[in-house]
């Protein structure tokens, strides 16, 4: 590497060294997510992860992708990056344990117009601090320096990830039954969804986020980079403590009326109480400020529930109890009834 430097390819706006200096800063973090079955180290074509199988009949993979969204527009006007690196992690872990599978790794791509190596290291920062959270090893990842196609001082980060399942133990709803108890788990906020709408709605700009709010408790700016919750330790917990999981949603874009459907078994319907839960004061701020009727912000955002999970009547109250053993927010939402609504809010 150290004789590697084009000064034509500088010249058209591509600073290898830039890259490889970031390379130097972030490593350290990434290794810092090294679980077992890790071979190899950064700087390799590709990623290697050496699963454990033990005990396990039927392995199958459960791979996710996402990106952060537009929220980035708020990191970029704020010009803090540390968090929304979590938020990639969390967008794609939070799918994947809605099958049942433990995540094993994730790689990242950052493109950009211009290769900052200290923004690249916080971007990063928040991309290890998710896997840590995850329980998952960053393996590799990839920045993509694009001056003319990206604004010298905006990037875009998407993430992939795989984990691991035993074919017996997947979680796909088959096992649903009419009485069964649904759990929400609390929300950290509008998480990564939903941003276009946030952004119309509040017109945001640097004013507006450095705008501080005796109902958020912190600035507007603050409220909305809090990072996606990442729910794979709860799932994992549930699962080790030997509660039956019937299924699980992930409760991202299209709100509630959209993903908790995807979970359920034909015939069968989530009739949720919405009061059940309460909801963020962000997006009682939100729906004020657009005037976006309830089915509407219910339809867009998770409205305080980032995930939905379906229990046995007679094990709600120790699945409860030990989600908030763990530090969870964790309440009883509704139940499960006969239907094809898919979901009914009441």
């Amino acid at each position: 590497m150290k004789n590697s430097h084009s000064e034509s390819y500088a010249a058209a706006g591509v600073d290898v060294t830039a890259g490889y200096e970031a390379v130097e800063r972030i490593k350290p973090m990434v290794e810092s997510t090294y679980i077992p079955g890790v071979l190899g180290t950064l700087g390799g074509f590709g990623g290697m992860f050496a699963p454990d199988l033990t005990g396990m009949k039927e392995p199958v993979l459960v791979s996710g992708t996402d990106g952060v969204g537009t929220k980035l527009k708020i990191a970029f006007l704020m010009d803090k990056h540390d968090t929304v690196g979590i938020d990639c992690v969390a967008m794609c872990v939070n799918d994947i344990v809605c099958g049942g599978a433990s995540p094993l790794f994730f790689l990242d791509y950052i493109a950009c117009g211009k290769n900052d190596p200290v923004r690249i290291a916080q971007i990063v920062s928040g991309v290890t601090e998710g896997c840590r959270q995850a329980g998952c090893a960053l393996v590799g990842g990839e920045t993509a320096e694009m001056p003319g196609f990206y604004p010298v001082d905006e990037y875009d980060l998407a993430g992939f990830s795989v984990g691991i399942v035993d074919k017996s133990r997947i979680l796909d709803g088959s096992s649903m039954e009419e009485g069964d108890l649904l759990i929400g788990l609390g929300s950290s906020g509008v998480h990564s969804n939903g941003f276009s709408l946030v952004r119309k709605v509040l017109g945001v700009d640097r004013k507006v986020l450095s705008t501080y709010s005796a109902e958020l408790g912190c600035t507007i700016g603050e409220e909305l980079l809090k990072p996606t919750r990442i729910y794979v330790k709860a799932v994992k917990a549930l699962l080790q403590g030997g509660v039956a999981l019937r299924a699980v949603s992930h409760i991202t874009g299209g709100g509630l009326y959209e993903n908790v459907p995807r979970m359920m078994k034909a015939g069968l319907t989530a009739r949720i109480k919405v009061s059940s839960v309460p909801v963020p004061p962000i997006f009682d701020l939100i729906a004020k400020e657009g005037n976006i009727p309830e089915r509407d912000m219910y339809n867009t955002f998770n409205m305080g529930v980032g995930m939905i999970l379906a229990v046995p009547k007679d094990q709600a109250g120790a699945a409860v109890d030990l989600l908030t053993r763990i530090g969870e927010r964790a309440y009883v939402v509704g139940s499960v009834v006969k239907g094809n609504a898919g979901v009914e809010l009441v």
